[in-house]
């Protein structure tokens, strides 16, 4: 399901897409965390702008984090969960990321391929998140290898509210050209504690999802209106197109953190 715009050279465009879009959230509120110690993750394939449908995920593939160029497998910190939303309850999953040394923490979370039946399709969000520990940068704008990726071209974890954030979309290492990329605010937050979304603080605008279009090289830029994570997914950017016998699309996925100036 690769939705690629031949010839596009806008860096931002408003298209008609769905507004309930998926979108496989890495979550912990602490972006910037000051102190060492083992910082809880959650990880729920949800509808987060609209505090939808939260839809089942399988055992994640892979599950690591990359620190000073050292990539560090996670996967037996997986536990699974019930993540329980307005309208349902879904099977989710959590974990710990380490946090010791100063510098930038990059999460990646490759999960198990999820059927969408309505669409008779699979759906993989390769999914990375960001941390850093005493303001000190080290890695996060370096790619991690994943089969697509963004690699951020602003920190993404402390995006100014009314700057702009841009990306570049990799897959197999090389710049993808007119990608349509869906954005997506994480409306309310999880609740740590209880497994369920916290207070709502926005809508989904109206037209349908707000979605920009890599130029030839591979980058996007959009202007952050609110504090706040804010998502991007590259819809059917990787390289992988079936699986069991079905499409797939296969979607690079980027959280960033945005504040206001005080």
């Amino acid at each position: 399901m690769k939705r690629l715009l031949p010839g596009a050279a806008l860096a931002l465009t408003v298209l008609a897409v769905p507004a309930s879009a998926h979108f496989q959230i890495v979550y912990n509120p602490q972006a910037n965390p000051e102190q060492p110690g083992e910082l809880p993750l959650k990880m729920v394939f949800w509808h987060p702008f609209d505090n939808g449908t939260i839809m089942d995920m399988g055992e994640p593939e892979e599950f690591f984090f990359v620190h000073r160029g050292e990539k560090t497998d996670l996967s037996d910190s997986l536990s699974q969960i019930t993540f329980t939303g307005t309208q349902n309850s879904g099977q989710a999953w959590e974990g710990v990321l380490p946090v010791r040394r100063n510098g930038d923490y990059i999460v990646g979370l490759v999960p198990e391929p999820y059927f969408e039946e309505s669409e008779d399709i699979y759906i993989q969000h390769l999914t990375k998140v960001y941390f850093n520990k005493a303001g000190i940068p080290t890695d996060w704008m370096e790619p991690v290898g994943m089969a697509t990726e963004f690699v951020p071209l602003n920190k993404p974890y402390n995006v100014m509210t009314g700057s702009t954030f841009s990306a570049q979309l990799l897959s197999d290492g090389e710049p993808v050209a007119g990608a349509e990329i869906e954005i997506e605010y994480m409306a309310a937050e999880p609740d740590m504690e209880a497994d369920s979304p916290g207070p709502v603080k926005a809508s989904p605008p109206p037209g349908g999802s707000v979605v920009a279009v890599t130029d030839p090289n591979g980058v996007f830029s959009f202007g952050i209106p609110k504090a706040g994570f804010w998502g991007f997914a590259a819809l059917g950017s990787g390289p992988d197109t079936e699986h069991e016998g079905k499409e797939l699309s296969q979607d690079a996925v980027i959280w960033v953190r945005a504040y206001d100036l005080e």
